[in-house]
């Protein structure tokens, strides 16, 4: 029955000679894992079957479903890369060996698609929680085989597609690390290649294991709201049909499916519950060629009233991913928003298929196989900067900052279009321009007005860069307190600018930074020693050189010395904290839908306190008002779908410390360092000021949560015009 239900799912254009070939890799697979079963009991060839499925349905090339059915023999049978030389061909030998090399570290990339008891003993430790070094290693090891051959990943992301369909399988335990691995690593990764066909699946599959609840809740919703809008949907479709047919635009239209996790971070994002979300209506139109694109939007924008903000085009300045079409939202007939994409039929498939539209799309080869050229020098460039060495953390972060965060596109002065992280600055944009442009940065335009080097960067800005003649990076660059650097790429530059100096020099700048930090957080006695091992380093001097040229961060080495602390609670290093008193509900204590962030206000006319029943009520623009369950305005409410379910949820402990600011005095220097503290959600719990002339000596008592919350508290002050000194202040 696998083999039948395999060979339906082939692609028309496969020859006799292709289906013999994989038929006998599914013999030869079968044989290999014979007596082995999956958690699910059925017959370990069921999961190589289903592997070799999923490419099969993306058209990828008869040598890829091979390898898809061959992709485990080498990792978990006698058979080996010499026995698939031997009776298919180097090449399909040279890809399962590729996959078997992202699997060689134990609990990651598998999946656990094995029964409990195969998994534990393919791994001795199978609960074990997973380091960010092995995380770092995974992704270091998943882009280089991306970069030798990119074909090595379909096959990883299809396997672990069908992982994820069967983890129901699974111990509760190796569901939740599983989900969030393949959130945190898989799913973006699909997303960067452009198979949003598989990026999707896998983020609701992984989300569902990852937040049940939250899943459920939606999942729920939008079931109840099915008929209505399978109706509506309907409606729509033929009144677009009408309109666009009265224009001669022939187009094939279809409602757009709503994903459970897109909806989700749509509700984060706007900070709304489902019920206030009013754009889950979504069509596609495919229509022949470009220009019908821009006409069939003219139709849409002449027929109903755009939403200000809601256009994009996608067709002239295409996402990085290779991604095409056009993005709109307009109100419709019953003056409820609905979400537009238009598109052609090759940007179609090179959105549902990726960089898999290399072998999928026959027409237009050129431009796909350019892209696919792009994709790969783009991987090799990425790792390029990798090569020195560089920490897990900070590996991770690059990764996830520049691989898989949203992106922003930039023009340059001259109008080329620069494509960058979400997040980045000025700083950013000169180093990917050119590293010497980037060294030399000392301000920057945006739209032709002058920025500070923190700005944050946004799609359409035009940015130009003011530079010295001569000099090099400032090392407040890469503290990442101060924001001033978010890619890997510029971080890499930084700190290779700063490495080609003396060691004697970063040693001695490297010994005043951690210096300097030591006495303005107030910690004394520090056996640096203790922790070199973690740090990664031989000696103290090692590890001055390497804060000096920016390899380890000061806040790296703080957190390091806070969790000793936490852990082992050892004298010399407590930082003696007081538990501060909350006076008042913190504004995250109270779970809106399991949704953090969401305005929240106690309702007066009841004043509810934590251990009250409570429910929210959803106002016209000011989020949820919080009342207890038996308050007579409640009781009294005829709109009952603006009555949220809402519960207390657990305010952060928070802890006492005095400090200490020197500045010389200006208009509004209080008000500046008031945004600093409240943009950290810190409380005051006591200051006083004394003027000497034009010094002033402004204390503070805080409430935060740690070391590391002190620190970047005391770094964001400091770098205020005007303040010279931030500390802490001990006792007495």
């Amino acid at each position: 029955m696998q083999l039948e239900n395999l060979l339906e799912k082939l692609p028309e254009d496969y020859s006799a000679i292709d289906i013999e070939q994989i038929k006998k890799a599914y013999e030869f697979a079968e044989k290999a894992h014979q007596g082995q079963t999956l958690a699910s009991g059925l017959p370990y060839i069921t999961h190589c079957a289903s592997v070799a499925a999923i490419l099969a349905e993306m058209t990828v090339p008869p040598e890829l479903v091979v390898a898809g059915l061959l992709h485990d023999v080498v990792e978990d049978t006698p058979a080996t890369l010499d026995d698939i030389r031997k009776e298919f061909n180097p090449e399909i030998a040279n890809l399962v060996d590729g996959v078997t090399k992202l699997t060689k570290l134990p609990n990651l990339l598998r999946g656990d698609h094995h029964s409990e008891d195969e998994a534990a003993k393919a791994h001795a430790a199978p609960h074990k929680k997973i380091r960010e070094d092995d995380i770092a290693e995974v992704l270091r090891k998943t882009f280089l085989a991306m970069s030798d051959d990119i074909r090595v990943v379909l096959i990883k992301l299809a396997d672990r597609l069908h992982n994820m369909r069967t983890l129901s399988y699974s111990s509760e335990e190796n569901q939740k690390r599983i989900a969030q691995e393949t959130l945190d690593i898989f799913a973006p990764l699909a997303n960067r290649l452009g198979i949003w066909q598989i990026k999707w699946e896998l983020e609701d599959l992984a989300f569902r294991y990852v937040a049940p609840k939250e899943y459920k809740e939606i999942a729920e919703k939008l079931a109840n709201r099915r008929a209505d809008r399978e109706r509506q949907i309907q409606e729509i479709v033929s009144r677009l049909q009408e309109e666009l047919q009265a224009e001669g635009i022939e187009a094939r239209i279809s409602g757009r499916p709503k994903h459970i996790y897109s909806i989700y971070n749509k509700m984060i994002r706007k900070e709304k519950p489902f019920e206030m979300l009013m754009d889950l209506r979504g069509v596609r139109l495919i229509v022949k060629d470009i220009a019908t694109c821009y006409r069939a939007l003219g139709v849409v924008h002449m027929k109903w009233r755009p939403i200000p903000g809601e256009f994009d085009d996608y067709i002239a300045a295409r996402k990085d991913n290779n991604y095409q079409s056009l993005h709109t939202a307009v109100i419709f007939d019953d003056n409820k928003p609905l979400e537009v994409q238009i598109r052609t039929e090759e940007m179609h498939e090179r959105a549902e298929y990726g960089i898999a539209a290399h072998w999928r799309y026959k027409e237009n080869q050129a431009n796909i196989k350019q892209s696919y050229e792009q994709k790969i020098s783009w991987l090799r460039s990425l790792l390029n900067l990798q090569q020195e060495g560089e920490d897990a953390d900070d590996l991770v972060e690059g990764w996830k900052s520049d691989v898989f965060k949203d992106r922003v596109y930039v023009l340059t002065p001259q109008g080329d279009i620069i494509d960058l992280p979400a997040g980045s600055t000025p700083i950013d944009f000169a180093y990917h321009v050119h590293t010497e442009i980037g060294n030399r940065c000392r301000g920057a335009k945006v739209n032709g007005k002058l920025v500070s080097l923190d700005y944050v960067l946004e799609t359409g800005n035009q940015v130009e860069v003011l530079t010295a003649k001569r000099g090099g990076p400032s090392r407040d660059w890469l503290n990442p307190n101060l924001g001033l650097v978010r890619t890997s790429r510029a971080k890499a530059k930084i700190k290779q600018w700063f490495k080609r100096q003396d060691r004697e020099s970063n040693l001695t700048q490297g010994r005043m930074m951690l210096e300097k930090e030591f006495k303005r957080l107030g910690l004394k006695n520090v056996e640096l020693a203790e922790f070199l091992v973690d740090l990664n380093v031989k000696t103290i001097d090692d590890l001055y050189v390497a804060i000096g040229c920016g390899d380890i961060g000061v806040g790296r080495v703080i957190n390091k010395i806070a969790e000793a602390e936490e852990e082992e609670l050892q004298e010399e290093f407590k930082f003696d904290l007081v538990e501060a008193p909350v006076a008042t509900a913190p504004s995250d204590a109270v779970t809106v839908m399991g949704l953090k962030g969401i305005a929240t206000t106690m309702a007066k006319c009841c004043n509810p306190m934590p251990g009250d029943e409570i429910i929210g009520y959803i106002t016209r623009g000011r989020g949820a008002t919080i009342h207890r369950q038996d308050c007579p305005n409640i009781l009294r409410v005829t709109e009952k779908e603006r009555l949220v379910k809402v519960s207390w949820g657990q305010p952060g402990k928070t802890f006492t410390v005095p400090v200490q600011i020197k500045a010389y005095d200006r208009q509004g220097l209080m008000s500046d360092i008031s945004n600093v503290l409240t943009d950290e959600n810190v409380n005051v719990i006591d200051m006083s000021m004394k003027m000497n002339q034009h010094l002033a000596v402004i204390k503070l008592v805080l409430g935060v949560q740690g070391i590391p919350q002190l620190s970047r508290i005391l770094t964001r002050l400091e770098s205020l015009p005007n303040i010279f000194e931030a500390k802490r202040r001990r006792p007495g």
